[in-house]
This record gives structure tokens, C-alpha cells and sequence, in this order.
């Protein structure tokens, strides 16, 4: 039944908002800020009504526990990586979770979610990444579970920690590779140049591209991209630490969600802010 879980998923208007709130999974003090408290965070999110969020196996539980029909869809975490603090670690390593497909019918996901990383000088860690994809698509398969791949381009380390690239002939073939090993979804990340993002969707063979937020920016600029990212042809947004971060999470899931669903502009969405 992967059309219908593809239907929870996108809203309406064939877009998807998913608040990625997953952070936690990855072994990094620095992506706590916002979610200490986890069951708080969900439950204003949730609110907010996004079209899903996005968890790991421990904590979806509570999103899952919300009494009602409205609440947002589940995109299930199903890797875990050691990649992200500064310095790295001295052996690098990309894992799957348990029986990942198994966990997200269980946990009534409607999507699972696995990394597709690209780190200078890391060759084991992109085909750690592979196989994982590999494994996870075929059982994927059988039991009709969309397969999200986040195919992220990283630089150098040294330049500091957790520092994507957004060198647009870096994504290109990442995300078509994405898309030959079997991804139903792809999550990809915005290029320097937003407005050289349709590139980044035609590569994808029609499958619908959702954008990743990346690094905490200001109001102005985070709606602005999205803005033009929409009508670049991206399908949606995941967003985490713009959201989660923001003084106000409520307002700025309502904000994006205007301009994904809604084609507000960007002055438009930010009085969803006030």
C-alpha cells in the first residue's frame, strides 16, 4: 500500500512539509538546542499541523500517542551516523537500524528515511550508505513502505563541523544516484544558487524532490528560499533546526506550510510570525 502511505504523506495541493526533529539520533550536543524535551517539542509541532515530522524509532512513540486523525504523518529515522561533531571521530560509520521496515509498520510510519552521504576523503562511509539504501529498498518493497533517500554532499571537516556543500555538480550526481538505487522520495539539499535548483529536479527522473534546511538562518532568508525553491519545482521542504530553533515553531511551521501548500510569498507567510 505505498500509494496510500505516499497519501498521508503529501497534502492536498501534492506537496509535503515534514519537520525533521531527528536530530538527536546523531550523537551531537550542539543539535539538542530545542528539543531537551522532546515531548514538548512534538506537541507544538503537531499543533502547527505540518503534513509530517520526522523521528526516530525512540521517540515516535510520542508523536504517535496523540490522540485523533489530524495528527501529521511519520517519517521514520532508520540511520544512524557518527559524522557530525568536529573533530571527527578516528573510525567513521554509517548503521541501520534494526529490522528498520519491520519498526516503521510497527510504529505506523508512513515513510522511512536513510542517509546517502558524501564526505571527502570517506569512501567507506558512502558505501556503508550504499548498502544501506540496498538493504532498505528491497524490503521496502514488499511491504510497501516509500523509501526517502538523503543523498547530502558534506565539505572538508576541517572547515567545521557538519558543513554541507552546496556546489550544484556535487548534488547533481548524488541525487541521480538516489534515484537509480530506488528512492520514492528524494531529500535533497539546496544548492548555492536556488535558482539552478530545477536542475537539481529534472536529474531526479520525476520523483518528488523535498528540500533540506540545513544550518539555522534568519526569518527573511529561510522564507525567501523556500519561496523560490517552490518555484524552482521542489515538492516540498524538510526543515528541522529553522523550526525547532525559531522563538516561535508554531508560527514558522504555519509560515512554511503557506508557501508550500498555499503559494504565499514570502511577506505574506511571515505575518504567521506576528
Amino acid at each position: 500500500m505505498k500509494l496510500a502511505r505516499l497519501n498521508r504523506l503529501f497534502g492536498t495541493s501534492g506537496n509535503c512539509f515534514d519537520v525533521a526533529i531527528d536530530h538527536g539520533m546523531f550523537n551531537e550536543r550542539t543539535f539538542l538546542a530545542g528539543i531537551e524535551n522532546m515531548r514538548a517539542a512534538i506537541d507544538i509541532i503537531a499543533a502547527a499541523a505540518p503534513d509530517a515530522i520526522q523521528l526516530p524509532p525512540g521517540t515516535a512513540p510520542l508523536l504517535q500517542s496523540i490522540p485523533g486523525k489530524a495528527r501529521p504523518a511519520l517519517v521514520l529515522r532508520t540511520d544512524i551516523a557518527n559524522i557530525y561533531g568536529n573533530p571527527l571521530p578516528s573510525a567513521l560509520f554509517s548503521e541501520i537500524i534494526d529490522h528498520p521496515v519491520e519498526q516503521a509498520i510497527a510504529l505506523d510510519a508512513a515513510c522511512v528515511v536513510v542517509n546517502l552521504l558524501m564526505l571527502p576523503n570517506q569512501p567507506e562511509v558512502y558505501r556503508a550508505c550504499v548498502r544501506n539504501v540496498n538493504s532498505l529498498k528491497r524490503e521496502c518493497e514488499i511491504y510497501g513502505m516509500p523509501l526517502m533517500v538523503e543523498p547530502l554532499v558534506m565539505q572538508d571537516n576541517s572547515k567545521g563541523a557538519y558543513m554541507v556543500d552546496g556546489a550544484i555538480d556535487k548534488i547533481l550526481p548524488l541525487v541521480r544516484q538516489a534515484a537509480e538505487l530506488g528512492a520514492d522520495i528524494i531529500k535533497a539539499d539546496p544548492c548555492d544558487d536556488v535558482n539552478e535548483y530545477h536542475r537539481v529536479i529534472e536529474i531526479a527522473q520525476g520523483l518528488p524532490v523535498l528540500v533540506r534546511g540545513g544550518g539555522k538562518v534568519s526569518d527573511q532568508e529561510i522564507l525567501a528560499r523556500t519561496k523560490v525553491l517552490m518555484e524552482q519545482g521542489a515538492r516540498g521542504i524538510v526543515y528541522g533546526r529553522n523550526v525547532i530553533q525559531h522563538a516561535n515553531p508554531g508560527g514558522m511551521t504555519r509560515a512554511l506550510m503557506a508557501i508550500v501548500h498555499d503559494g504565499a510569498t514570502a511577506e505574506e507567510a511571515s505575518r504567521h510570525l506576528a
